[in-house]
C-alpha cells in the first residue's frame, strides 16, 4: 500500500465471548446462505455483547434483538443477537446505546439474557453481517475457536 492508496482496513471484533462458528453452520437458513451478507457467528458463553467494530449507532430495532452499525469507514454492520428473537420483543436484551452513538470496538452496547432464550426455546447465536459485503475487497477468513468479547476476528479491506 502506497502513501496515497485509498484501501483502508477495518478491524472486526468479537461482540460476546463464546465459540466462533462459521455462519454457514447457523440453524437460520437467510444468515447460513449468506442471504444478508457475509459475516461470522459466535454461539455465546457470555450475556455481554460489545461493539464489532468502530462506528455509529445506525439502528436499534424496536424489539432489541438487532442494532445495524455504520462503520468508520461506511460499512453496514448488522449485530443479530439470537436467531427468532424478534419474537421475544425485546424482552431478553438490555440496549446500552441509542441510534446516533458514536462506538468503538469493544466497547460495551447491550445484554442478553441467555437463560430467558433458552426458556423460550430460541436459538442465543449472535451473529455479525456485513450487508454490504460488495464493498469488502477481502476475503472473509477466520477458524473456529473459543473467543473472548473484544477479540479480533479479521481485518475488512474496503
Amino acid at each position: 500500500m502506497g502513501l496515497f492508496s485509498r484501501t483502508k482496513s477495518e478491524p472486526v471484533v468479537a461482540p460476546v465471548t463464546g465459540q466462533l462458528i462459521q455462519l454457514d453452520k447457523v440453524s437460520d437458513p437467510v444468515f447460513a446462505k449468506k442471504m444478508m451478507g457475509d459475516g461470522f457467528a459466535i454461539i455465546p458463553h457470555d450475556e455481554t455483547i460489545v461493539s464489532p467494530v468502530n462506528g455509529v449507532v445506525s439502528t436499534v430495532f424496536p424489539t432489541k434483538h438487532a442494532v445495524m452499525i455504520k462503520s468508520k469507514h461506511g460499512l453496514e454492520i448488522m449485530l443479530h443477537l439470537g436467531i427468532d428473537t424478534v419474537e421475544l420483543n425485546g424482552e431478553p436484551f438490555e440496549m446500552k446505546v441509542r441510534e446516533g452513538n458514536k462506538i468503538t470496538a469493544g466497547q460495551m452496547i447491550a445484554t442478553m439474557n441467555l437463560k430467558s432464550i433458552k426458556e423460550a426455546d430460541k436459538d442465543t447465536t449472535v451473529m455479525v453481517i456485513i450487508t454490504d459485503i460488495n464493498e469488502v475487497k477481502n476475503s472473509i477468513t477466520y477458524t473456529g475457536r473459543s473467543v473472548i468479547n473484544g477479540e479480533s476476528i479479521f481485518d475488512l479491506t474496503i
